[in-house]
């Protein structure tokens, strides 16, 4: 029960946390200067390795789908696998974990080592809330990109899985894009959208609830670096399933 009771207070701590962060916003506004700034962070940077990611996981697929129905004699249906499993499933998983890996311990690792030198105290004794200063813009930079982003996985992936079933499977490139495009809705890209926005708020209040909490000292910055990702990607694959049941169910 005491590890049950712990784990209830540290949600409801974060529960509270993100309320204050929006509080805050709201209360002292929005820096849309810092918000820029970290949206290059989120966005720019962490572009070229998601990139690379999204190229290969989408040739990966298409082999994937094509080997699965070639068993049934019905190779030229990748362009639908791609489509239902790719777009709904892979690529908003992709970029979300891609950013909590990359971008969201580097908020955590950055707000645990201004906790470790007293900066965010010294915020605090002037008198300014140091969570509309240092959390809030990260949250709405990364709900604002990561939707982008997300976006641009899909057009990689489905570039790229196009390529490897047309000149490497032999697929018919004509019936490659009819079946993409017929199993392709508007939905499916809202879906994947709407998605990486709860995205985006779990990966920028997890970070910023574990670095603005986080113990002094070099220690301390690598515990919450590390518990950061780790929760940022169980709550992301939890959350997925949970978003999934309600958009498709």
């Amino acid at each position: 029960m005491s590890a049950l009771a712990a784990g209830v207070r540290k949600v409801g701590a974060y529960a509270w946390f993100t309320v204050d962060c929006v509080r805050a916003t709201v209360t002292h506004g929005v820096p849309w200067d810092r918000v820029m700034s970290e949206s290059y962070k989120v966005g720019i940077r962490s572009f070229p390795v998601l990139f690379t990611m999204a190229l290969f996981v989408g040739s990966n697929l298409a082999i994937q789908g094509h080997a699965a129905f070639s068993t049934l004699g019905g190779g030229n249906l990748v362009g639908m696998f791609v489509a239902l499993a790719g777009v709904r499933e892979v690529c908003p998983l992709l970029a979300a974990t891609m950013v909590a890996a990359k971008a969201g311990t580097e908020m955590a690792a950055q707000l645990a080592v201004m906790r470790t030198k007293e900066q965010i105290d010294a915020i605090e004794v002037m008198a300014i809330d140091p969570r509309s200063e240092l959390v809030a813009p990260s949250i709405i930079a990364v709900m604002l990109t990561l939707p982008a982003l997300t976006v641009l996985t899909i057009a990689v992936s489905l570039i790229s899985s196009m390529l490897v079933a047309v000149y490497q499977l032999g697929v018919d490139r004509g019936e490659y894009l009819s079946f993409l495009v017929g199993y392709l809705t508007a939905y499916d890209l809202f879906a994947a959208t709407a998605k990486s926005v709860v995205f985006g708020l779990i990966i920028a209040t997890v970070s910023g609830y574990f670095g603005f909490f986080s113990e002094r000292g070099a220690r301390g910055v690598g515990q919450a670096t590390n518990r950061a990702v780790v929760t940022m990607c169980i709550v992301i694959i939890t959350l997925n399933f949970a978003l999934t049941s309600i958009l498709y169910g």
